[in-house]
């Protein structure tokens, strides 16, 4: 097990938010190359789990000689420990549904049957931790990397098709670039072949990892799409080369893991989308509705 070691005491391994406060706390002590290191870690934890420590050192614009002062002055031994710690940070066990069924069985049986009350609160947790003033930046970044796109595919197959359906009905009545990709009838390659480097790639998926929405995005980063990916851990294989990760909380009591967070996210995006674009999609908004309201696609309750 990974150790860590502060003040004088040895904790078991950590979480990244407490290697996270002792570089906020060591942060007015430390000399400019290792401010520039901790910047990095702080900000970084995908790269620390998964880059070499040349490459990290590349990025954070320091040695790696650097890096592995750093590690020391948090207690590890060596860097390859310290890297470890967020390694099992971003680590998730596998999603046994069968299991989550049967637990479903057995709370039938509790006399106050605290199903109901459960899935409520695991919801309201999963959206709390959803609106954070990180998580809002970076969405407004993801906004901007939309609008900037010459072309928007969404992706998720399976349990996320409803995510990804969402998303693609929603962005597509203010940016009519927005396209679902569906891979019906083996045609998946052919509705990805139109996208490259000028585009980008929503894509979304929780454990158990649907194997076409993998394959769907290495074909599109093969053609130079950069992704946004929308997932429920940093070991996600939809996150490694992806232009913006953001992980959602999905617990529940349900069998099946939720994708109220993934869906509420996306609106978040989306509605930045429109607050912060061009006029043209308010524009477009309007002509969506006065077509639907033409075609009689609503119910009038006047």
């Amino acid at each position: 097990m990974t150790r860590y070691q502060t003040d004088g005491e040895s904790l078991s391994t950590t979480p990244l938010d407490a290697i996270n406060q002792r570089l906020a706390a060591l942060y007015p002590t430390l000399s400019p190359q290792l401010k520039q290191a901790a910047g990095f870690v702080m900000e970084h934890p995908l790269d620390m789990a998964f880059q070499s420590i040349r490459k990290t050192a590349s990025a954070a614009q320091v040695t790696p000689s650097t890096l592995v002062r750093l590690a020391k002055r948090l207690g590890f031994d060596s860097y390859e420990p310290f890297r470890e710690a967020f390694q099992s940070s971003v680590q998730a066990p596998p999603v046994e549904l069968s299991g989550r069924a049967s637990k479903l069985r057995d709370q039938a049986s509790q006399p106050d049957d605290p199903l109901f009350v459960n899935v409520g609160e695991a919801a309201f947790d999963n959206i709390g931790r959803l609106f954070t003033a990180d998580n809002q930046s970076r969405v407004r970044e993801a906004a901007r990397h939309l609008l900037a796109a010459r072309k928007i595919a969404v992706v998720g197959f399976r349990d996320t098709f409803a995510c990804a359906y969402h998303f693609a009905y929603v962005g597509r009545i203010a940016m009519p670039n927005v396209t679902l990709i569906r891979g019906l009838e083996g045609g998946l390659l052919t509705e990805l072949d139109h996208f490259n480097e000028q585009d980008l790639v929503v894509v979304f998926g929780f454990e158990p990892y649907c194997a076409e929405t993998v394959k769907a995005l290495e074909v599109t980063r093969r053609n130079g799409v950069q992704a946004i990916a929308i997932t429920d851990t940093l070991r996600s294989p939809l996150v490694p080369g992806s232009l913006m990760t953001f992980t959602v909380a999905n617990a529940t009591p349900h069998f099946f893991p939720s994708i109220l967070s993934a869906i509420t996210l996306s609106e978040a995006i989306l509605a930045e989308c429109v607050a912060f674009g061009p006029d043209q999609l308010v524009d477009n908004v309007k002509s969506f509705e006065t077509r639907m309201r033409n075609m009689g696609a609503y119910v009038d309750t006047g």
